[in-house]
């Protein structure tokens, strides 16, 4: 590289925000406050407990929560992609036996910490099973993701049994928490069952789908119900046969069904020694679900739940043994969440669809080394950059306001290309009665060092009223625990006042305080330097 390249690259660049603080473009609704995990024993775990209540934090709306195995046999330990809660077992007659012992502590958890369950009907219990080979796997990261195919993955045998199953699961939670609560919580049937979580055929599943709906109906009819949750479906025929066979099922047949739900994954590499994400395929996906969900004008007016939205498809495989999942313990990881949520926004528009949430696939794994590259959203206790930029997407709120950026790149050019070359510095704000809330972020797919980017946020239409500034910011130097935990030389074992210091690094960072900023003729001028990777939220009060 020449010395002038090495200043082009190196040299900030200017960009310019627009934003009309006079111009609503409709309501906010967050979609991005939904979650889920494999293990769903990690949920009462001290740091669960921490890490739910955390998520209850992000928004005046409560997270919506999604957890794998919730009718698994097992001892109730978690593992690597793995739970259970032994809630169905027979006796010696063959005769159900029932025990919500595990359930029971799983949901008081939710319930405890203001969480809202997206209640997943799934998977096949130890005596509804005839798989030919072992129950349960035993599944590390270095294994070959199809081992964990094995018997809670196949087709109960008794469906009479399976459904008398689910009615008396909802009895039971109706029961415990009231009825109008739990009819409140969604409900969905199954996983991936294209993917590794079924063994059974379409028109087996399609048979399993409509027992469930219809038992969990008989117990609690105002509840909601969806599906199937197939695979990303972008260059994916057998997600995308299964999915439209599903939708051509549910409207022959009139089967119960409240919401739409699909998978969307990105695909991120290692080019040229470092990370490069792959925005573009999650893109793609949720595309190519939305059209064929328009194949089918019986449906289209059902709200989608994306339930799993990441930059790939495999949370407990650690960086550790994947490096193309070196991205997910620092800042890149979050301003990644910021520009897919936004750009779901934008397919949701074009498509004319209403996509009620997006789950980001990530929690915590207990027992695991500090960092370890997981995809999840705290380790130890100390949460991740990841989380900030959740923070910041939590302070929306109101109504959209019409925004510009002069860097922003074309979502087809991205989902073309992915951010290549060119960064994406974009913009979305809101109002609500109090201020304006201003989202800044500067995008790249590439893991590696670029400028920074000088920004001019131009806003008018603000009033004669006075106004006050505070910005949250996570990057690099701020909102990352990360960077300071390799500062304090990678410890292990961090007590006391390191373990202290860790977790307050995790939190959002505030730049500077609150400041009074300049009003003239309704208009406010800011300039803020974001580095690459870094996300920005200026919040304008009254």
């Amino acid at each position: 590289m020449t010395a002038q390249e090495d200043t082009r690259m190196s040299s900030p660049y200017d960009v310019t925000i627009s934003v009309h603080a006079n111009r609503p473009t409709g309501k906010y609704e967050p979609l991005w406050n939904w979650f889920g995990y494999d293990e769903p024993n990690y949920t009462y775990s001290p740091h669960g407990r921490k890490l739910l209540k955390e998520l209850t934090e992000l928004s005046p709306e409560p997270p919506r929560i999604r957890a794998h195995n919730l009718l698994t046999s097992g001892d109730g330990l978690p593992a690597l992609k793995w739970g259970s809660t032994n809630a169905y077992t027979e006796d010696a007659n063959g005769n159900p036996v029932y025990d919500w012992t595990i359930i029971d502590k799983i949901f008081d958890t939710y319930v405890e910490a203001g969480n809202i369950p997206l209640i997943q009907i799934g998977f096949t219990p130890e005596a509804l099973s005839d798989f030919d080979g072992p129950y349960r796997h035993q599944w590390e990261p270095a294994d070959k993701y199809a081992t964990i195919t094995t018997g809670w993955t196949a087709p109960p045998t008794d469906l009479k049994k399976w459904g008398d199953l689910i009615e008396a699961w909802a009895r039971h939670l109706a029961e415990r928490y009231g009825e109008d609560v739990v009819s409140s919580w969604p409900w969905e049937v199954w996983n991936e069952p294209d993917g590794h979580y079924w063994t059974g055929t379409i028109p087996q599943f399609c048979e399993m789908y409509d027992v469930s709906a219809k038992a969990l109906k008989r117990v609690l009819p105002k509840a909601r119900v969806g599906g199937p949750h197939t695979c990303g479906a972008f260059a994916n025929e057998k997600a995308q046969t299964f999915l439209r066979a599903f939708l051509k099922h549910v409207v022959d047949n009139k089967s119960p069904i409240d919401f739409l739900a699909f998978h969307a994954k990105g695909n991120p590499v290692i080019y040229e020694g470092h990370v490069r994400m792959g925005l573009h395929k999650q893109l793609r996906d949720i595309e190519t679900n939305l059209a064929i969900i328009n194949e089918f004008p019986e449906l289209r007016h059902l709200p989608v739940v994306i339930g799993e939205s990441d930059p790939e498809g495999c949370a407990a495989c650690s960086a550790r043994v994947h490096p193309q999942n070196g991205y997910r313990n620092g800042p890149l990881y979050g301003v990644y969440v910021v520009e897919s949520m936004i750009r779901t926004y934008e397919l949701a528009r074009r498509a004319n669809i209403h996509i009620e949430g997006a789950v980001t696939w990530a929690f915590l794994f207990d027992d695991q080394p500090y960092f370890d590259g997981f995809r999840d959203l705290a380790t130890n206790g100390v949460d991740k950059a990841v989380l900030n930029g959740f923070r910041m997407l939590g302070k929306l709120g109101g109504e959209w306001l019409e925004s510009a950026s002069d860097y922003r790149r074309d979502i087809e050019d991205i989902m073309s290309h992915g951010v290549r070359g060119k960064p994406d510095v974009n913009v979305v704000a809101t109002r609500d009665d109090k201020g304006v809330s201003i989202l800044v972020w500067h995008y790249h797919d590439d893991d590696e060092a670029g400028p920074s980017a000088d920004i001019t946020v131009n806003l008018d239409g603000w009033g004669d009223k006075s106004a006050s500034l505070r910005h949250f910011r996570m990057d690099e130097e701020h909102s990352n625990a990360f960077g300071v935990w390799k500062a304090m030389g990678k410890p292990q074992n961090p007590a006391g006042e390191d373990y202290a210091r860790l977790e307050a690094s995790g939190k959002l960072a505030e730049i500077d305080g609150q400041t009074w900023v300049k009003v003239d003729d309704g208009k406010i001028a800011l300039r803020v330097s974001l580095p690459r990777q870094g996300v920005s939220l200026l919040r304008l009060d009254w």
